[in-house]
């Protein structure tokens, strides 16, 4: 029988993951949107914001006790992903470094994966390619061994953190006939080594990257895990999030739906709440009813994840019930708030176009 009652460790730490997204990321939004995604909320702003959770003991959540993490379960880290996720605010909580990069070799943790823990160095993983989405084995940056260096050739697309990157984890075709059977490496890649990125306007306030790789040398050394062994960290690094975007978007519906509760309870037509009216009680329903199932089925795959077992399908599962929840969520919310919810005097927009990309 599976058990998932939360113990009061995990309640101790949601609450107070959501003190501190109430008391600091929520007051600052009307201004982030208002500057287009920037103003105050800078590089500077969000490290002493982390700093500040810091000692609160919101560091490395999911980084080993080794390295200074708290080394936290899945399940409780999908409880402070749901936390964050009531806010649109693009915050995470300092101490973390992509997964794949505990792989590293005693130079390159060094370098790079301590430096990345501290906050003093920041990481990009690129894989997506214009020509390779979800299809990961049609990648076509090549990487071809010259002497003791590797020279790499090729263009990654929608590449998150990738405009303020100073090292890149790249996936590459180091030998075409083999392909995802043994033929990607993954390399380290400095900034510094070449490589270039600009910045791709979206819909919403993430601003990805495409990187490009014009005979960009990278020395053996930095070759991450074994020659052949690059699509096996791919799908590693891809899987952690599975369970980890459906949590906030399990956050932001739950925000999103009491915001219209609210609404509907204060907001009176023809002498009587708009509560009242069915078609808005409807709607209220429907989404708490999705919002319970993505919550369980996130639970699950959060679960699986602990145990140790295979966890693609039932994060797989979680991913698609919990971002289609959310986008239909929020569109009833718009709708119950009429013209409101439709102006930036509300972050219900935001929301709204954000949340898309999730999907």
């Amino acid at each position: 029988m599976v058990d998932f009652d939360i113990t009061d460790e995990q309640r101790a730490i949601r609450e107070t993951v959501r003190s501190f997204v109430d008391a600091e990321l929520m007051p600052q939004e009307a201004d982030f949107v208002r500057a287009g995604g920037t103003a105050t909320f800078g590089h500077a702003e969000i490290r002493a914001l982390q700093a500040r959770a810091r000692r609160d003991g919101l560091w490395g959540v999911s980084t080993p006790e080794e390295y200074g993490g708290s080394a936290l379960d899945a399940v409780t880290q999908s409880l402070i992903a749901t936390e964050l996720g009531r806010t649109f605010l693009p915050f995470r909580f300092g101490g973390e470094a992509d997964n794949i990069l505990y792989y590293a070799d005693d130079r390159q943790t060094k370098e790079y994966l301590l430096p990345t823990i501290e906050g003093e160095r920041t990481s990009c993983f690129a894989i997506t390619e214009p020509g390779a989405g979800s299809d990961a084995a049609a990648i076509r940056t090549t990487a071809r061994q010259d002497g003791s260096d590797w020279v790499i050739d090729g263009e990654k697309t929608f590449i998150t953190g990738g405009n303020d990157a100073d090292f890149a984890i790249v996936i590459t075709v180091t030998d075409p006939e083999k392909r995802s059977r043994g033929g990607f490496t993954a390399f380290l890649v400095d900034r510094s080594m070449g490589w270039t990125s600009s910045p791709i306007s979206t819909m919403g306030l993430a601003r990805p990257a495409t990187l490009s790789f014009a005979g960009v040398r990278v020395p053996d050394s930095n070759m991450l895990g074994e020659p052949g062994d690059g699509f096996r960290l791919a799908m590693e690094w891809i899987g952690r999030g599975r369970f980890l975007i459906p949590s906030q978007a399990i956050g932001a519906g739950e925000r999103l739906l009491s915001m219209a509760i609210g609404y509907a309870t204060d907001r009176t037509t023809f002498g009587r709440p708009i509560a009242d009216n069915q078609a808005i009680g409807w709607m209220i329903a429907d989404s708490e009813v999705e919002l319970e199932a993505a919550r369980w089925l996130v639970l699950k795959a959060a679960w699986t994840v602990d145990q140790g077992r295979d966890s693609r399908h039932d994060c797989a599962i979680a991913k698609l019930s919990g971002t289609t929840m959310a986008n239909r969520v929020v569109d009833r919310v718009m709708q119950i708030h009429g013209g409101m919810g439709y102006t930036r005097e509300m972050p219900i927009e935001q929301f709204y176009r954000d949340m898309r990309l999730w999907r």
